[in-house]
């Protein structure tokens, strides 16, 4: 895979509690430079949509990381984010409801989310907390909910692997596309999680996956 090619896959992603201004407008650059998308927390959407070019593919965090907002909250923030000019959603589940076994709550907060907004909604079911059982239940929710991808992480759990794997990866391809997110700083990790079957990479470090792939 080419650098353009792969670089159309990437969401440049900024999300740590300390993100500032100048982060993100650091990232945007980036992104717009690499052709990449950008990620980035949803106080800075409205300005980037502004200042941004019309063709940059901005993705915000709902629910992040821990995803523990009440479905009501989750889907007036997505749709405020839309309205801001996000163009992708990356929804964080409500882990604790899922473990209990409360499948149709999740399933239910998800399809709230989705109906209330006219762009993709990505659900990050945060797979280093759940069983491979609970990993299938959340894809499961999603299918059932519309969504249009499901993504292993938010890269902010104390868990270990935190971020995505290759096994991870090729379990949730059966049910949606698949978002890798978390630890993937290089272009063979980001190409061995396609290979597994994702169809998109979250990178803080988008700029140095792409400086190993070929021109």
């Amino acid at each position: 895979m080419d650098r353009q090619e792969l670089a159309g896959r990437i969401d440049h992603t900024v999300l740590g509690p300390e993100t500032t201004p100048k982060d993100v407008d650091r990232v945007v650059r980036e992104t717009v430079d690499h052709g990449m998308n950008v990620c980035i927390p949803p106080c800075y959407v409205a300005t980037t949509a502004e200042q941004a070019p019309p063709t940059l593919t901005i993705a915000t965090v709902i629910g992040f990381p821990h995803g523990q907002d009440s479905p009501e909250i989750k889907r007036e923030a997505g749709a405020s984010a839309w309205k801001s000019g996000a163009d992708e959603l990356d929804v964080v589940i409500n882990i604790g409801r899922l473990k209990a076994g409360d499948t149709e709550a999740v399933t239910d907060e998800i399809a709230e989310i989705v109906a209330a907004v006219p762009i993709p909604v990505k659900v990050i079911i945060e797979t280093a907390l759940l069983t491979d059982a609970e990993k299938r239940r959340a894809c499961q929710a999603a299918v059932a909910a519309d969504a249009a991808m499901v993504k292993t992480s938010t890269g902010f759990v104390d868990a270990e692997p935190a971020g995505a794997t290759v096994a991870d990866v090729e379990l949730m391809a059966a049910y949606l596309p698949v978002k890798a997110s978390g630890g993937i700083g290089d272009y063979e990790t980001a190409m061995a999680m396609i290979e597994a079957g994702a169809d998109r990479i979250g990178a803080s470090s988008g700029v140095d996956v792409l400086a190993g792939a070929p021109e």
